[in-house]
């Protein structure tokens, strides 16, 4: 090769590791044509929503009205400003998922073992509307779920692998999927975070987190993923199985769990260097995806998906910064890769249904309202930029980036 050839080629390397550094270094950006773009895939889905009501006001699974579908899909409309809190399916809902609030405060049909699902739900349908009607009625249910919750009053300890977190019913163990619902309403519905309820979950959540030096439990010795699990009771429990770390079986950490636990640690405001915070984080860089529920095993991987989908959108949009950084550097604009992820997924009709049903997500009325909520996450502003995490007052059903028209009332 000659000089001049040698030359050519090392100008071309140079200017190909440049392209590569200067696409490490750019940050993308969640432009007004995403912006446009995803407001307009939300409103497919809300109308969708809104034409498949029945007429008792509810939202189904599967053929039987739900009131927790019914409370989601509420909160989903009336953060539409087309819809929005006085919209007549808003109302009608409403009063069908109303007629379950019961004497001790609680939002749930007496003997299902739902409780706190239900309740944590209708909550966060509740404070979505911005009316002081209901006022009493979300207090009361905050009041339920904080007294449900696993602690002394239930007769736990704090060395109790059960303590602090909350699950199906007061017979049943807890687990982080209902122990980050009930987080998510009381965040929602505007509890402070320096309420007890918040450093309870804190140890059952901890416990959650695949982190032996933070996490007391057996199973969790010596673990440095990172991640999260299932349930920290009865010895563990993950539904992703196990895998081998350091040449052991370790309970398997995988993206659904963990982004919810990363964000139960936000709202009850851990600061950004504990170990907690900064382990859950870097397992989010390494496993960034939307192509599947990351670190689910392959034939598992689109098990709850659009779950997933909802608590990355919450979990990242209460870390506060838009742009995040993959295991290999490269970053990515998570509002923007999620809108476009939606988007492609979405069905002719405006809904969404996943193909693996596992936890009811073969019903596009469930699925729907997720995907819904996910985007409007993403379109919100407060609490978004770089280094400022969104607060209670973000969170409360404010309206997503509007373009215009309304549907009539």
């Amino acid at each position: 090769m000659t000089k001049s050839n040698i030359a050519v080629v090392f100008t071309i390397g140079t200017v190909l590791a440049a392209g590569v550094d200067a696409a490490l270094a750019q940050p993308p950006v969640f432009s007004m044509a995403d912006r446009v773009q995803a407001q307009a895939t939300m409103r497919r889905g809300t109308d969708y929503l809104a034409s498949v009501q029945r007429p008792d006001g509810a939202w189904e699974a599967f053929g039987k009205p739900h009131p927790a579908i019914t409370a989601l899909v509420i909160k989903a409309l009336a953060q539409d400003e087309r819809y929005g809190p006085k919209h007549d399916a808003v109302r009608r809902g409403l009063a069908y998922v109303l007629k379950f609030v019961q004497p001790d405060g609680g939002i749930y049909i007496p003997g299902e073992g739902l409780r706190n699902y239900h309740t944590s739900v209708a909550l966060m349908a509740l404070s979505s509307l911005h009316d002081p009607a209901y006022r009493t009625t979300i207090s009361q249910a905050q009041r339920f779920l904080k007294k449900i919750q696993w602690d002394e009053g239930e007769g736990i300890e704090r060395a109790n692998p059960f303590y602090g977190g909350q699950g199906y019913g007061k017979h049943k163990r807890p687990d982080l999927s209902n122990t980050q619902l009930m987080l998510e309403a009381l965040h929602q519905s505007g509890l402070p975070p320096d309420d007890p309820v918040y450093r309870k979950a804190m140890v059952f959540i901890s416990r959650c987190q695949m982190l032996g030096k933070t996490n007391d439990q057996p199973f969790a010795q010596g673990a440095r993923d990172g991640g999260f699990i299932y349930s920290a009771a009865n010895g563990g429990e993950s539904k992703a199985g196990t895998e081998m770390e350091d040449g052991r079986p370790r309970l398997r950490s995988y993206g659904s769990m963990t982004y919810a636990g990363f964000k139960s640690l936000l709202y009850a405001h851990l600061q950004r260097d504990d170990p907690r915070v900064q382990a859950a984080y870097d397992w989010i860089r390494r496993h960034y995806t939307l192509d599947h529920n990351p670190n689910m095993p392959g034939a598992q991987s689109k098990q709850g998906l659009y779950y997933y989908y909802y608590v990355f959108a919450r979990a990242l949009y209460a870390w506060g910064e838009d742009v995040i950084r993959d295991g290999a550097g490269r970053p990515h604009n998570w509002r923007a890769d999620l809108c476009r992820k939606l988007r492609s997924l979405q069905r002719d009709d405006g809904s969404w249904v996943n193909s693996e049903d596992r936890w009811y997500e073969g019903n596009p009325h469930l699925v729907t309202a997720y995907a819904v909520l996910a985007i409007q996450t993403a379109l919100r502003e407060p609490g978004a930029a770089a280094g400022k995490r969104a607060d209670a007052a973000d969170d409360r059903g404010s309206p997503s980036f509007s373009l215009g028209e309304r549907p009539g009332r």
